[in-house]
């Protein structure tokens, strides 16, 4: 029997799943992290990506659009948005990048003259697009 963490997944509608965890791979905003029992104390912001649960019974995965997650003894994740991977279908995903493209549209209408602001809407907007070739769908390229 592997050794295990509590893992909770959170998003503001409600409580997507809180059960004992392998490994938990994390799309974090500077870069992907793999939590694990006995990982150090840490905390990181999460961009737009897929997490991935592993468990004694299996692999679960769901796509997060932000938010953050702080390991410990336990892993918490705080997600903006969180779906079942399965439960994203092309008209899902698609209003998910919509809403990451009004926003970065909004960020440059705002920060005309800032560029750190704008490149880091472009970039959550790409990290959206992104997840689409990752799950299977089209992604049907914005042009920022």
């Amino acid at each position: 029997m592997a050794e295990t963490m509590q893992f909770d997944l959170v998003s503001p509608e409600r409580l997507l799943l809180s059960t004992q965890v392998t490994a938990v791979r994390i799309p974090g905003a500077d870069g992907d992290l793999t939590a694990m029992p006995n990982h150090a104390p840490t905390i990181t912001t999460l961009r737009p990506g897929i997490l991935t649960v592993e468990t004694e019974s299996g692999r679960q995965e769901f796509v997060v659009t932000g938010g953050f997650a702080e390991i410990g003894e336990t892993l918490s994740v705080l997600a903006e948005r969180a779906l079942a991977r399965e439960d994203v279908d092309q008209a899902t995903y698609e209003s998910l990048v919509a809403e990451a493209r009004s926003a970065y549209e909004k960020t440059k209408e705002t920060f005309k003259n800032e560029p750190g602001p704008v490149d880091d809407a472009a970039k959550l907007l790409n990290d959206m697009v992104a997840v689409g070739t990752h799950i299977g769908l089209d992604p049907k390229q914005p042009a920022i």
